[in-house]
């Protein structure tokens, strides 16, 4: 508990922010299939998981770019293709999370801070849509007072917009808070928020290291925060 309170100088915060995939679950095995069998249908080869592994963490539909693109950069991919390989791509994923699992500790750390009466929320750029099930699968439905996902307002992370909402919704000031993610855009949306972020080194960050973008703390378990 002491490295959590250590984030802010001593002090517990009293909200929480997670990110989602990359941070609390491991989804890529999910992402993958359904990216893959978008390829396919649009006369592509797949991708395959490691590929999909880089180019998560920006929302649905600039994964489907990358796809598309097959590269991180996907200027190249028009307006029409991403909308075709979108819908298909929305109606396979929407199928069922069977493959996505929580990471270890990510359950615990939940459940430690409800104990402690800290608000909790997720922020990610996921769409809403799949919250639902993936939450009621994964046993986290019930830890969460606000969810906000991709597709929840116009600009997702790094846009501090979702943050700076859930921050309002609390009635916190952002020396109260902690936003936790596996990305650069986490802790740029943190960042932007004026919010400290702890990032985690197992997630999605384009196959670099987190350690590159500065975050307050760096774990490699969320376990460590109760330490």
């Amino acid at each position: 508990m002491k490295v959590l309170a250590g984030v802010l100088g001593g002090q517990l915060p009293k909200l929480v922010m997670f990110d989602l995939d990359g941070t609390l679950i491991d989804s890529v095995p999910d992402l993958a299939t359904a990216t893959d069998q978008m390829l396919v249908q649009l006369g592509r080869a797949p991708a395959g998981m490691d590929k999909v592994r880089h180019w998560v963490g920006n929302g649905a539909p600039v994964l489907v770019r990358r796809a598309l693109a097959d590269d991180v950069e996907h200027s190249s991919v028009t307006a029409e293709q991403e909308a075709a390989g979108l819908a298909i791509f929305m109606q396979v994923y929407g199928t069922g999370e069977s493959l996505t699992t929580l990471y270890p500790g990510a359950l615990e750390t939940l459940q430690s801070l409800k104990m402690l009466g800290i608000k909790i929320a997720l922020v990610t750029n996921k769409p809403e849509k799949f919250f639902p099930q993936l939450l009621a699968d994964t046993g986290m439905a019930d830890f969460f007072d606000w969810v906000v996902g991709g597709d929840t307002f116009a600009q997702k992370k790094p846009d501090p917009t979702g943050l700076l909402w859930v921050m309002q919704q609390a009635g916190v000031t952002p020396e109260q808070c902690v936003f936790v993610g596996d990305s650069r855009n986490d802790v740029q949306a943190a960042r932007a928020a004026h919010v400290a972020c702890v990032a985690v080194t197992y997630g999605y960050n384009y196959g670099e290291p987190i350690s590159a973008d500065n975050p307050a703390l760096i774990v490699d378990d969320l376990r460590e925060l109760f330490l």
